[in-house]
């Protein structure tokens, strides 16, 4: 077994850092000042670096790699700031992955060339008004007319609501119950009866737009349905993924935390020597450390481990032990950043308090911390858990 990264993914790893360190933490303060995504013209740098295109294939401009080197260079992003990193996340482990894998030739053909050059991205509509962590309760419908679906609904918690081009939207194709009547289709962003809720106030995220997505009679065309119903179980499969993009989103932040803690903790003196010769600053630099390193080698496990799977996707046990464990190891090394900082670490001028409102977040985003726990056990065991009796 073989712990060390090979001489390509270091390469990968670097150049990811360089650029990142090198070009965007000016942005990304600015993004969190003023609360807006990643400009178009970096979104195309993103592309011609070719970092939104690392898993993705070849033929549709993607390097062809795999997901660890993905998640070599969103970790590199995420430390910079979770917003830079947001399109990397969207484009590497995101929705574009279930074109990738279920959409018909022409639909990708049409659409991951315009994510890998920075030109679109794409966003996943899944939650509603009713329909949270129970998502088999959604409403929003598609009706068949004929050459295309009439779709009508109200989706909530759409990360990138107003600013992607394209959504792949859980649906009701059919008037199955549950599970069974569920597919998915891709909205454009400018069919006629889109429309976009305000922006939602939250305790971090800024940089990436969050808003309600109303449907009203959308027409959507058949060539972009993505999956029909029944289908509900194929769209969860590809979540393994997603999972270990979220673990290492939280990651990120933590990693960027312990690194800014470290550097603060050898500067800033204390009774005439540098407050790293502290025993209890050693303790928590320790206990930070421990946490950020055991996160990333349950990632890299869950990502190296996909190609022994059949659909080539991390399995649901180890992407959610990662996703459960660096969600819930970033609010402790972001907290244990803020507590050696003192009062620097609670000022908003110096970056630690926003890892830790933006390192919380992603235990609640794709799947609660309590429902990863519900996936590891049914996993354990053998069996899915009915949650409804």
């Amino acid at each position: 077994m073989d712990f060390q990264l090979t001489e390509e993914q270091r390469a990968l790893q670097d150049a990811a850092r360089t650029f990142a360190r090198a070009e965007l933490p000016d942005l990304a303060r600015e993004m969190e000042a003023k609360d807006f995504s990643v400009p178009a013209d970096m979104m195309r740098r993103y592309g011609e670096m070719g970092f939104l295109g690392v898993n993705l294939p070849v033929e549709y401009g993607g390097l062809g790699l795999g997901h660890l080197e993905a998640l070599l260079v969103l970790e590199e992003f995420a430390q910079v700031s979770n917003a830079v990193a947001f399109p990397v996340f969207e484009a590497l482990v995101g929705p574009v992955r279930a074109i990738e894998r279920f959409g018909s030739d022409e639909m990708k053909a049409r659409v991951i060339p315009q994510v890998t050059a920075g030109e679109a991205t794409v966003a996943v509509s899944m939650s509603e008004p009713d329909a949270g962590t129970a998502l088999t309760d959604l409403k929003t419908r598609a009706v068949d007319a004929g050459d295309h679906y009439v779709l009508t609904g109200t989706k909530r918690w759409t990360s990138g609501a107003g600013h992607a081009r394209y959504y792949v939207t859980y649906c009701r194709l059919s008037d199955e119950e549950g599970a069974k009547g569920i597919g998915a289709v891709l909205v454009e962003k400018g069919m006629a009866g889109v429309s976009f809720g305000a922006r939602e106030e939250l305790m971090g995220f800024r940089g990436i737009e969050t808003r309600d997505i109303v449907l009203d009679e959308v027409r959507v065309p058949k060539a972009n349905l993505v999956v029909p119903a029944g289908s509900f179980g194929k769209l969860m499969s590809a979540f393994g993924l997603e999972r270990c993009g979220n673990a290492t989103q939280a990651l990120g932040v933590a990693a960027g935390a312990l690194e800014q803690a470290l550097a603060y903790t050898q500067e800033r003196k204390a009774f005439g020597k540098p407050i790293v010769d502290f025993q209890a600053v050693q303790i928590k630099l320790a206990e930070m450390a421990m946490k950020v390193e055991a996160a990333r080698l349950l990632i890299w496990r869950a990502a190296a481990n996909a190609a022994l799977q059949p659909n080539g996707l991390p399995s649901v046990y180890e992407s959610s032990v990662a996703k459960c464990f660096a969600n819930e190891i970033v609010r402790d090394v972001a907290s244990l950043g803020v507590q050696v900082m003192g009062g620097y670490g609670y000022h908003k001028a110096y970056g630690m308090e926003q890892r830790l409102r933006d390192g919380f977040a992603w235990g609640i985003a794709g799947g609660t911390t309590d429902v990863q726990k519900t996936n590891i056990a049914a996993a354990m065991i053998g069996r899915r858990f009915d949650q409804r009796r």
